[in-house]
């Protein structure tokens, strides 16, 4: 699922978790006029029946004794249970919140649907339809593609983290507790070689992204994938001749330019970056990362 929706200029995140799609609701107060919160919401004895509802239909944990204590308490005026509260009482999985700089609260889209019609069903009609129209793209040819690709990468990624073990790691002068950097400076190796930056420079100017566990390769193009599970396997044999990083990378970095220019001209569409599944924008020259 898309990274975020957007409906009248409100963007709206979206999460995958455990192949199901969640959505945020906290963003979708930015289109309330007014002060009103989620407690207000769960608050109501037909917001907590559907929840149970829900719970029921998913949830085998789902802790009935504590929601029927909770419902006792709906509509009054000096009870009221936070998304927090209701998650640890009731077992719920349906809606969770995150806490932190970059909390927010999420719902499972079945959800997510029913909050909406409590605060605009017009707008919950747009969000229904394009959440739709995305999901629709998600499954096109090019999108398919794109996921073949990132597991065809993910597959040699193994290929060259079994040489790092093999190979580098009985030789490195890192203490044990720190052997595994050896695994991230070759993931980087090839983040350089293909984007011009590291993971950790891709993560500090896309915080929210890197905080839901994304990197630069679960936005890359089609092309950029098969580059870089082509340099995987390069890489793997590469590791296996003893020849050093230095070595390797100038190497690498000469073959993953010249795929990505050979590729990127035999097709403009897969040669784009991908930002979600509908967005694409071209990966220009200028070693710039697209902020999110």
């Amino acid at each position: 699922m898309t990274p975020e929706i957007k409906i009248n200029d409100i963007v709206i995140n979206t999460l995958n978790q455990d192949s199901e799609d969640f959505i945020c609701i906290t963003d979708m107060l930015e289109a309330k006029e007014g002060e009103f919160f989620i407690t207000d919401w769960l608050r109501n004895a037909n917001t907590l029946e559907f929840l149970a509802a829900w719970e029921q239909m998913h949830n085998p944990d789902f802790n009935y004794g504590e929601y029927a204590i909770i419902r006792s308490h709906a509509g009054s005026n000096t009870h009221k249970v936070s998304v927090k509260e209701w998650v640890e009482r009731t077992n719920a999985i349906g809606i969770f919140a995150k806490t932190g700089r970059y909390g927010w609260t999420y719902a499972h889209k079945d959800i997510a649907f029913e909050f909406w019609t409590w605060i605009s069903p017009t707008f919950k009609l747009l969000l229904i339809k394009e959440y739709q129209r995305l999901k629709d793209i998600e499954n096109n040819t090019y999108n398919l593609e794109w996921s073949v690709n990132r597991v065809l990468a993910k597959v040699n990624y193994r290929l060259q983290t079994d040489a790092v073990k093999e190979y580098i790691i009985p030789k490195s002068q890192y203490p044990k507790n720190k052997k595994w950097i050896h695994y991230a400076e070759e993931a980087d190796l090839l983040n350089v070689a293909v984007w011009w930056y590291t993971q950790k420079e891709w993560a500090d100017v896309n915080p929210k992204l890197a905080l839901w566990g994304k990197n630069q390769r679960d936005y890359a193009s089609i092309n950029e994938l098969v580059v870089i599970s082509r340099l995987e396997t390069l890489n793997d044999d590469m590791i296996k001749k003893w020849l050093d990083k230095e070595e390797r990378f100038k190497f690498l970095r000469e073959t993953g330019q010249e795929m990505l220019i050979r590729l990127n001209n035999e097709d403009f569409i897969k040669s784009v970056k991908k930002l979600n599944n509908e967005t694409y924008i071209k990966l220009g020259k200028t070693n710039k990362i697209a902020k999110k």
